[in-house]
């Protein structure tokens, strides 16, 4: 199974890609830097990927799970 999400904001900083999923990285003001990294704990749990990448102008974003 596979979902796809499209992210109408600004793309994800090429600078920031190889760590957006690490425990307490944010980019924000006050952010907590928790939420992707719980995310992708999530996916790993059910052998899932998330995963993101830039497209021209916008982000997506994808999950992938093994079909039981």
């Amino acid at each position: 199974m596979r979902v796809r999400v499209a992210n109408t904001g600004p793309p994800v900083p090429e600078e920031d890609l190889e760590r957006i999923f690490d425990p307490f990285y944010t980019t924000k003001d006050g952010g907590t830097g928790l939420g992707l990294s719980i995310c992708s704990r999530i996916a790993d749990e059910h052998e899932g990927v998330l995963t993101v990448r830039n497209l021209p102008g916008e982000g997506a974003w994808s999950f992938l799970s093994p079909c039981r």
